[in-house]
């Protein structure tokens, strides 16, 4: 069996009449770089402090390496935290920084010095030991931030949006570093972030939350490519969110009627007639001028350019039902000016990238 470093046992968390986490039971295997992902006020960040002892639950158990800490304090759980706005202390040296938990632990001199030199060795901050965080970039602070962390040793490292506070480039920079370091240590991570493509490069596995729960737990791939649910298929960038019911089934794939055309799926065990909730992710979707047996008639809304890729946006179906639809298209070839606002086209895709989606309460 895989060994477990975290684990929440139907945790529960209310700030008045606000749910802020619902019984949520939850495994962080060893070693794993665990992400929890959602919008502002989902409730990961509320999880990651429950976690560190920073909020205590309402009722359930938290545990790291199999103790139970729910009424441990925070300096007394074994492990280290990096925050978004990185903490440091500005009268001090990145030295001091960096041995502050050593010195709260009672280790040595001479191996606090051993272990900090170490430590920013390993984030590549060698020679920065007695400067101080205001004579360091945003980036060099993060690493700072980091060593103090991984100087403890941890049995798990908490990591709380650490890379809002950096431009793009450097989060991109910093999103290699801290994987190549939690590789290096084996040491299981929890990572709180609201940036789908930060838990999609990052991590190991992914939790969707939505208003205190887990709508889905899986891989990156799986979430990306497979949602479960509207909500997730929403915030991981599907947003072809489409109601339609089965009219035909052969084989292993049937046909759905979409209301504005028809298009084919792998069979979903729906049987002929029985409602259906799909989504198809933008890059997925094709465009044609001529209509076909399949394909979805919508009219262009407008014509985005992105470089890679142009953005078509789109409605579909009749106006007391209207569908929002987007297709994005490699600029291989095709200018950004080859679809006109206002001009009807027909949207197809194969019957792998339809996704069949939980119905609507």
């Amino acid at each position: 069996m895989t060994e477990v470093d975290v684990s929440l046992r139907a945790v529960r968390k209310s700030y008045g009449d606000v749910v802020a986490v619902a019984d949520l039971t939850l495994d962080i295997p060893r070693g794993a770089f665990f992400s929890l992902l959602g919008p502002s006020g989902c409730g990961k960040t509320t999880t990651l402090r429950i976690v560190a002892g920073f909020a205590r639950p309402d009722c359930g158990d938290v545990l790291i390496r199999g103790q139970r800490v729910t009424e441990v304090p925070p300096y007394r759980r074994d492990y280290g935290m990096v925050f978004q706005n990185f903490a440091l202390f500005p009268h001090m040296s990145i030295a001091d920084n960096v041995a502050f938990g050593l010195r709260m632990r009672r280790v040595d001199r001479g191996s606090i010095k051993r272990q900090v030199s170490e430590s920013l060795a390993l984030v590549k901050l060698a020679g920065y030991e007695h400067r101080f965080p205001n004579q360091l970039s945003g980036g060099q602070q993060q690493r700072v931030a980091l060593a103090r962390a991984l100087v403890l040793r941890p049995a798990v490292l908490l990591l709380d949006e650490p890379l809002g506070a950096l431009d793009a480039k450097l989060r991109e920079e910093m999103q290699v570093e801290i994987r190549d370091l939690q590789r290096q240590f084996a040491i299981s991570t929890i990572f709180v972030t609201h940036d789908q493509d930060e838990a999609l490069t990052m991590s190991d596995a992914v939790a969707v939350m939505n208003h205190g729960v887990i709508e889905q737990l899986g891989t990156p791939r799986e979430v990306f490519e497979r949602p479960r649910t509207e909500f997730v298929a929403r915030f991981m960038g599907a947003g072809n969110i489409m109601e339609g019911r089965v009219v035909a089934t052969n084989g292993a794939v049937q046909t759905l009627d979409l209301g504005a055309g028809s298009v084919r799926a792998r069979d979903s065990g729906k049987r002929s007639g029985e409602r259906v909730l799909v989504t198809v992710r933008p890059e997925n979707v094709s465009l044609a001028r001529e209509a076909g047996d399949l394909g979805v008639r919508a009219n262009v809304v407008s014509v985005v350019y992105h470089g890679a890729t142009t953005h078509v946006h789109l409605v579909a179906g009749p106006a007391d039902a209207v569908m929002p639809m987007v297709a994005h298209l490699p600029n291989r070839s095709a200018s950004d000016t080859e679809w006109q606002r206002g001009e009807t086209v027909y949207c197809r895709w194969n019957e792998e990238s339809t996704i069949f989606l939980a119905d609507r309460p």
